[in-house]
């Protein structure tokens, strides 16, 4: 029997990667408690890392938003990985975005919809955070966006 965000995923035609693994000397996700915390997740795609470069630059406003709902998707496969199943989210707390920005840049709130918006969609009212949407300088792999989710799971 398939399960409710299961079935959310399947209607937005989302299938969760195998969670990404780290690129660097740190673990992906940490379980604290019910807390949940992933690491920064870069918007790859299987080995490909589909969205490089500064938004407000070479990429827009659309490409940052597509690149934060990747990398969102990615945190959502780190959380199922550390918990089993999605079905445990009890509350998505916090949603940490940034930008990888074009001098002058301010649109941050505007791509890290794209990850606010996949959340929405994937838990409803419990998919309701926090968040932070910010511009970086620089970003690992010249990643357009890095995003981590929080979120407060069942014992």
């Amino acid at each position: 029997m398939s399960s409710v965000i299961e079935e959310r995923l399947k209607v937005l035609g989302i299938e969760l990667p195998s969670a990404p693994a780290a690129v660097g000397a740190y673990v992906p996700v940490v379980k604290v408690g019910n807390l949940v915390v992933t690491s920064g997740q870069l918007p790859f795609e299987g080995q490909t890392l589909s969205f490089t470069g500064k938004v407000g630059g070479p990429l827009t406003v659309e490409a940052g938003a597509q690149a934060a709902r990747l990398a969102a998707i990615n945190a959502l496969a780190q959380i199922k990985a550390a918990v089993g199943s999605l079905e445990r989210v009890t509350q998505v707390v916090r949603v940490e975005g940034y930008v990888n920005s074009a001098p002058g840049f301010h649109g941050h709130a505007t791509v890290m919809n794209g990850a606010s918006n996949l959340i929405a969609e994937v838990f409803g009212d419990i998919g309701r955070h926090t968040r932070i949407a910010v511009g970086a300088s620089e970003l690992p792999l010249d990643a357009a966006v890095e995003v981590v989710v929080w979120a407060n799971v069942e014992s």
